[in-house]
């Protein structure tokens, strides 16, 4: 198998490499001019795009054309002079094709720089030759060596303004070489250009015959990145579960080795054990399915498996568990990490939450020492952490692997996005806990041996639970317009359960709206905090053991992603349904009249009338005109 042939676009009846490239550096040190250069070189600029730039630079009164207008898109970062946000342009030559993420300068935007690199396969850092070595230049280096970068250029920029002095060439590669020898770069070249002439840029500039080194554009051209990719630990992340009709499958990207249909898998954190019946792409199947691929995936059992499960081989397993220790980048500049606190924790497509239960030191990033005192991060801080979740996670070490090694970190009242982690490995004392081989669900007895179980004093676990009573509870968010027939499919699904022996109740409008929420209207703040109480009392059932069917309208997106956050938080199983019947179908059924009243104004923001339904973007079933025994039948599916 060729594996780097398959990164890049097919042109001309051949495949061209994919590079993705994060441009870093301290403020006007010229990354947009340098981005700007590459793209007017390689004359992939569109012609309007220019002429607007070339305007753009006349009413600025600059005497030629403003290169850097050509990545700085925003309004603000035009008037300022600065770049803000994540600019990523696309340049292509016969070699190879280029996604360059022109990430901001100011300390100010460093998170920026970090969802740049996160995914890059080189850093091109830039110095300024007037200026030398400065503080962000080393922040920078410090977050790629963090990041994995797995190649770095260090540009030395503005060489026309130091008269092309080899002198301040070797000065500075000598300060930074210093610098990067306590990094782990794994490959390191210095490159001396003017971004503004265009020397060494695209071609080899006369002006600095000294230099011996390729071009710019020739160094990323040729570097080697064909051995960066993990090809031997297979990780699949799953994203969603796919199903139409007969076909079901489950959907995400490839984050590590080579799956193919035959192969036999485990699914973590559960443990069930299948094997691979096909891979399915957007264009058919394929025999193999490799990094960064997204595929559906069939599996030759019905086995449980949803979003936030990991597929991988059953003799390369990740760790399992719910402590690790991380290297973590703190963006917020409103609040430092609060040891005390809890925050929403984002692993692959998994959601839990996590408590700070130490930090272990802080990283002074000018020179790489440890601060052992530091017992929080502030903005833009650095520093190697210990965190707990409530619900195990699937991971390697980041070193291992970029994608299953990462995390973020929410704060849960505000919604930002607080720090970006990078998981060093298990903690100590949880790495010789339970193998992860033991710690799924398959493992344990079913109901008729319990009996063995020990329970000790205090709360029940999860897994205890689960084995006392022979199986786990669930949540079913059965959502779609009034009339679409969501309390009819809950209603005979909760007796096919019951029947069978397994404890299940619905909870809709007629037992919410009368007793739990009776104090809420319905204008928009009274459907979210409607919704939001569902939410956690289904959390608290499917806990219990309770297989939780909701039938409810829950227009709104959020509030539904925010009822799967609370339950993936707790570890418990969510699945969410959208039982997809056209409004006018709906209103022909009108089974309380709210349609005709609203249409007679009787009824004020009814959903589908005067008030939106926002529906599901990747539900984990999709409903279309199936019958009630036919979705009862795919609602029962959804359960392990």
């Amino acid at each position: 198998m060729d594996d780097t042939a398959s990164a890049g676009p097919v042109e001309h009846g051949h495949t061209r490499e994919l590079l993705r490239i994060a441009t870093a550096g301290s403020v006007d040190d010229g990354k947009s001019t340098l981005i700007g250069r590459l793209l007017f070189d390689t004359k992939t600029v569109p012609d309007d795009q220019l002429l607007a730039v070339e305007e753009a630079s006349r009413r600025r009164g600059a005497a030629e054309v403003d290169l850097a207008l050509l990545t700085d898109g925003l309004r603000a970062e035009r008037e300022q002079g600065i770049t803000i946000d994540v600019a990523y342009r696309y340049v292509s030559t016969p070699r190879r094709s280029f996604i360059i993420a022109d990430t901001p300068g100011h300390v100010q935007y460093t998170r920026n720089m970090v969802t740049g690199a996160s995914t890059a396969d080189l850093a091109l850092v830039l110095v300024d030759a007037r200026h030398g070595v400065v503080e962000q230049t080393r922040r920078h280096a410090a977050l790629a060596s963090l990041l994995r970068v797995p190649h770095l250029v260090l540009c030395i920029n503005k060489m026309d303004l130091v008269g092309y002095d080899r002198a301040v060439f070797d000065q500075i590669r000598e300060t930074f070489g210093e610098f990067a020898a306590r990094l782990r770069i794994g490959d390191l070249q210095f490159v001396p250009v003017s971004a503004l002439a265009g020397d060494n840029v695209v071609s080899r500039s006369v002006m600095m015959p000294w230099y011996e080194g390729p071009s710019l554009l020739h160094h990323l051209e040729e570097v080697h990145i064909a051995s960066d990719r993990d090809l031997i630990s297979t990780r699949f992340p799953v994203q969603l579960t796919v199903r139409h009709g007969d076909y079901r499958g489950s959907a995400g990207t490839v984050a590590g080795g080579v799956f193919r249909p035959g192969d036999e898998v485990l699914v973590l954190p559960s443990g069930h054990a299948t094997t691979i019946a096909s891979i399915d792409t957007a264009d058919g199947p394929v025999s193999e399915a490799f990094p960064p691929m997204a595929v559906t995936m069939r599996f030759t059992d019905h086995v449980d498996v949803s979003r936030g499960d990991l597929v991988c081989r059953p003799g390369n397993r990740p760790h399992v568990g719910e402590r690790v220790e991380a290297m973590l980048c703190w963006f917020d500049d409103e609040a430092a990490l609060d040891p005390s606190a809890t925050y929403a924790l984002k692993h692959t497509t998994r959601w839990t939450r996590a408590t700070v239960e130490a930090v272990r030191y802080r990283l002074e990033v000018h020179d790489l020492r440890r601060d052992l005192a530091a017992t929080t991060l502030g903005f833009n801080d650095i520093g190697r952490v210990a965190l707990r979740t409530t619900a195990p996670l699937v991971f390697d070490a980041y070193a291992d692997n970029r994608t299953t090694g990462s995390l973020i970190l929410v704060d849960e009242v505000s919604g930002r996005t607080v720090a970006a982690g990078m998981i060093i490995g298990p903690t100590a004392d949880e790495s010789a806990g339970v193998a992860p081989s033991d710690a799924g669900a398959a493992s344990l007895p079913q109901r008729a041996g319990a009996t063995n179980i020990t329970v000790q004093p205090g709360l029940v676990s999860a897994a205890e639970r689960r084995a006392l009573l022979g199986h786990a509870g669930a949540t079913v968010w059965l959502t779609g317009l009034s009339g679409a027939g969501k309390s009819t499919i809950a209603a005979q699904v909760e007796q096919a359960l019951v029947a069978a022996g397994r404890p299940a109740y619905v909870l809709d409008g007629d037992n919410l709206r009368h007793g739990l929420n009776a104090d809420l209207g319905f204008g928009d703040a009274d459907r979210a905090e409607n919704v939001r109480r569902v939410g956690e009392v289904a959390r608290l059932m499917a806990e219990a053991g309770v297989v939780v069917l909701v039938a409810l309208i829950s227009p709104f997106r959020a509030g539904r992603d925010a009822a799967r956050a609370v339950h993936a938080a707790a570890g418990v199983a969510f699945h969410e349904v959208f039982v997809d019947v056209p409004l006018d179908v709906c209103e022909a059924r009108d089974p309380k009249g709210l349609y005709a009243r609203a249409r007679r104004g009787e009824v004020a923001a009814m959903t589908g009338i005067d008030s939106p339904y926002e529906p599901p973007d990747q539900p984990d079933l999709h409903l279309v005109s199936a019958t009630v025994d036919d979705a009862v039948a795919a609602v029962l599916e959804l359960l392990p």
